[in-house]
C-alpha cells in the first residue's frame, strides 16, 4: 500500500539572486517556494517519477551521502527555457557566452572529446551513442532538497500557484518500477584487452607515460528499456553520492558515479580523483580486511598520488600562487558494492580566471586519462575500441552566482531510446605493476552492479 505523503507549503520568497536574461534588457526573477514533507526518500522518488512528462531533465541525487562539500541533498531540473549543445572548436567560449548571458541555474555535461578542444588530438573511433560534446540547458521548473524540505525555484510570471499545482501532482504519484532482461555484449574479448593492456604497459615501462586509464565498452543493440526505472534500480543498488538521471530527448545517462570531478564555491575549489578499488565483502571481517588491504597496498597508493600531482597541476595553471594543496590523500571510503581510495585536492582561483577557465584548466579529469596527460590520451585513443563520448565527461550544473558542481561519468549506462543502443564502459588505471588479469577482473567488478540490474528481475523500491 502507498504511504501517504504530509506535505506543507512554508514560505514564498523572491530573491534577485536568482534570476536569469530571456534577452538583452530584461531579468526575470524566480520565486522560491518551500516545502515541507514528511518523507524525503519517498517524495524523492515521486518526483524522479513526475519528471519523464519532460523531454529534458537532469536529475541529482548524493543520497544522504555524508559529505562536508554538498550541499543539497537531491536536484531536479526540468524543461529547457535554452539549450546550448556543441560539437566544434571553441565549445568551452561557447559556454563561457551561454553562461555570461544566462546568468542562472544551467544543468548538462562536459563530453570526454572536448579534448580535442583543449589540446590537438583526435577521437576516431566508432561512435553509436550520438550525443553532442557539450550540452546545457536552463530548467523552466527546478526543485532542489536542501536542509531536509524542497525548494521549488519558478520563474516569475508563471501561475503563482503553479508550484502549489505541481506538488499536488507529484505527491499524488503512484511509483511503480519494472524491466525487462538486457544481457550486455563485450566489445572487445579478455584476451584482446590483456594483449592491449601489455601493450600500454610496454608504452609505461619504456618511460612514454607513468599511468594510463584504459577502458572497454559493454553494449547492446536494439533494446527497448524504461531509463527511469533502470535508474532507480540501480541506484537503489549503489546509492553513489553522484548519482544521476538525463534526459535529452532520445538520449539518456543513468550514472552512480561515487566521484566528484571539481567544484567551484566562491573562489573555492576542490577536486577529489579516485583511484583505487576493492570490493565489498559481506562478512564484516573480511570486509574490514578488504578496506586495510586497501589503504596499505602500495601500487594502489602510487595510483592515487599520480592523479593527485597530476590534479595539482592542473589546478595551479588557475590557481592563487600557493593556494594548492592536498587536504586528503589517499583515504579510503565505502561504498556499498565497492570501497575507493579518494584525494582531496584543493585550491582558490585567481582572479584573473573565471569558472570556464577552472573547468578548461582541469579537463578531462586526470583519473579518467593518465600522466602525463596528453600523451595518455593519444594512446587511450590508439587502444580503446570506442569512442568514450559522454562516459569519463563530467555532469553537474552552475548556479547563477557562477558556482558549479561535476561529477565525472563513470559507472553508468548511456541509452539512446530512438535506435535501441545501450552502452556501458568500464576501466582501471595501469601503473608500471599492473598485472592484465587483475585490470580485467576490476573492471568487471566495476560493471558488477549495473549488469546485475539489466540482467535480473526489478527491484521492489517497498513504496
Amino acid at each position: 500500500m502507498m504511504k501517504k505523503l504530509e506535505i506543507q507549503r512554508q514560505t514564498a520568497v523572491c530573491n534577485g539572486y536568482f534570476c536569469y536574461k530571456l534577452n538583452k534588457n530584461v531579468l526575470l526573477k524566480r520565486t522560491i517556494t518551500q516545502f515541507h514533507c514528511d518523507d524525503l526518500e519517498l517524495t524523492k522518488h515521486k518526483l524522479l517519477s513526475w519528471s519523464k512528462q519532460f523531454s529534458t531533465s537532469v536529475w541529482l541525487d548524493s543520497n544522504q551521502y555524508p559529505s562536508e562539500h554538498s550541499r543539497y541533498e537531491c536536484i531536479l531540473a526540468v524543461e529547457a527555457l535554452s539549450q546550448l549543445s556543441y560539437s566544434d572548436k571553441g565549445s568551452f567560449e561557447a559556454l563561457r557566452h551561454y553562461t555570461t548571458q544566462k546568468q542562472d541555474w544551467l544543468f548538462g555535461y562536459l563530453g570526454y572529446d572536448l579534448k580535442n578542444d583543449i589540446e590537438p588530438l583526435e577521437s576516431g573511433q566508432n561512435d553509436a551513442v550520438g550525443l553532442p560534446d557539450l550540452c546545457f540547458f536552463q530548467p523552466k521548473r527546478l526543485w532542489i532538497c536542501v536542509d531536509n524540505h524542497f525548494e521549488a525555484h519558478y520563474p516569475v510570471g508563471e501561475d503563482p500557484s503553479q508550484d502549489w499545482v505541481d506538488i499536488q501532482s507529484i505527491t499524488s504519484i503512484d511509483v511503480q518500477t519494472g524491466t525487462e532482461s538486457v544481457v550486455l555484449k563485450s566489445r572487445i574479448s579478455p584476451e584482446l584487452y590483456k594483449a592491449k593492456a601489455q601493450s600500454l604497459l610496454n608504452h609505461i615501462h619504456r618511460g612514454d607515460i607513468y599511468e594510463v586509464n584504459y577502458c572497454m565498452e559493454w553494449y547492446a543493440h536494439q533494446v527497448g528499456l524504461q531509463p527511469h526505472d533502470i535508474y532507480s534500480q540501480l541506484n537503489t543498488i549503489s546509492k553513489a553520492p553522484f548519482s544521476a538521471l538525463m534526459q535529452l530527448n532520445d538520449h539518456f545517462l543513468m550514472c552512480a558515479s561515487p566521484e566528484r570531478f571539481l567544484k567551484k564555491q566562491g573562489e573555492d575549489l576542490w577536486s577529489q580523483p579516485i583511484k583505487g578499488t576493492a570490493k565489498r565483502e559481506a562478512d564484516y571481517i573480511l570486509d574490514q580486511a578488504q578496506a586495510q588491504r586497501l589503504g596499505s597496498d602500495p601500487k594502489e597508493q602510487a595510483e592515487n598520488i599520480m592523479i593527485v600531482d597530476l590534479v595539482r597541476n592542473d589546478l595551479s595553471k588557475v590557481a592563487k600562487r600557493g593556494s594548492v594543496s592536498v587536504s586528503e590523500k589517499c583515504k579510503v571510503y565505502a561504498f556499498k558494492q565497492v570501497y575507493q581510495m579518494i584525494s582531496t585536492v584543493r585550491a582558490r582561483l585567481d582572479s584573473n580566471f573565471d569558472q570556464i577557465d577552472a573547468l578548461h584548466a582541469c579537463f578531462p579529469m586526470g583519473s579518467m586519462t593518465g600522466a602525463p596527460k596528453v600523451r595518455a590520451m593519444e594512446l587511450i585513443e590508439n587502444h580503446e575500441q570506442s569512442k568514450r563520448g559522454l562516459y569519463s565527461g563530467a555532469l553537474g550544473y552552475f548556479t547563477p552566482s557562477g558556482d558549479f558542481d561535476f561529477n565525472v561519468v563513470i559507472r553508468s549506462l548511456i541509452y539512446r531510446a530512438d535506435t535501441g543502443y545501450l552502452s556501458l564502459h568500464v576501466g582501471s588505471a595501469l601503473t608500471a605493476e599492473a598485472d592484465p588479469e587483475k585490470e580485467y577482473e576490476e573492471c568487471l567488478l566495476k560493471a558488477k552492479a549495473i549488469r546485475q540490474v539489466l540482467e535480473t528481475t526489478s527491484v521492489d523500491l517497498n513504496l
